[in-house]
């Protein structure tokens, strides 16, 4: 089945664009969360996101180890496991994943834990006999991050987006809400 990589800055309607891909596609839906509550804002964002959501959907929220996440609540959904996996978003999973590491975060570090975590979502991507959806930033085009964490987060994730890139069936780039499609199609 394919993957598809979904990438753009912030507000660019990834997410939505994602739900209706997913919606589209029909049948049973994982929706793979990796946001935290940390604030206040984020709290509000995430009750957003979730009335946003079909109530037939299932959502698993797992901010690390989603691959091993992903493998057990597939088994745990019907027989046929979900017909669409839709992560939202790897942009977060990256956070969630760099931040405990030990100050001064290398970009060595970074990149192994990351990949890490994308070996194991590949890993149980070859297991799942789904459609796959991935929303991840780009976050390569604005400025230059002004403190070392910021370039080292800035560079893992566009490694990791590259890799996952490289091997999706279909990768989109959201400007304002629109798809422009960089390889194969949708």
């Amino acid at each position: 089945m394919p993957l598809t990589l979904i990438l753009g800055g912030a507000r660019s309607g990834k997410s939505t664009y994602a739900q209706t891909l997913a919606a589209r596609h029909g049948g049973p839906v994982l929706y793979v969360a990796t946001a935290q509550p940390g604030d206040d804002e984020m709290a509000a964002r995430i009750l957003a996101h979730r009335a946003e959501r079909p109530p037939e959907w299932t959502t698993l929220e797992s901010s690390t180890d989603v691959g091993d996440a992903i493998r057990a609540a597939s088994l745990l959904m019907n027989a046929g496991g979900p017909a669409v996996i839709l992560l939202d978003c790897l942009t977060l999973l990256a956070n969630n994943v760099l931040l405990p590491l030990p100050e001064p975060i290398t970009t060595e570090a970074a990149e192994a834990a990351l990949m890490a975590e994308v070996d194991a979502l590949l890993a149980a991507y070859a297991l799942r006999p789904a459609a796959w959806i991935i929303v991840s930033n780009e976050v390569g085009l604005g400025l230059v991050p002004p403190y070392p964490l910021g370039r080292v987060y800035r560079d893992a994730l566009g490694r990791a987006n590259q890799r996952l890139a490289t091997l999706a069936g279909n990768v989109l780039f959201m400007v304002a809400g629109l798809p422009l499609v960089l390889k194969g199609r949708v």
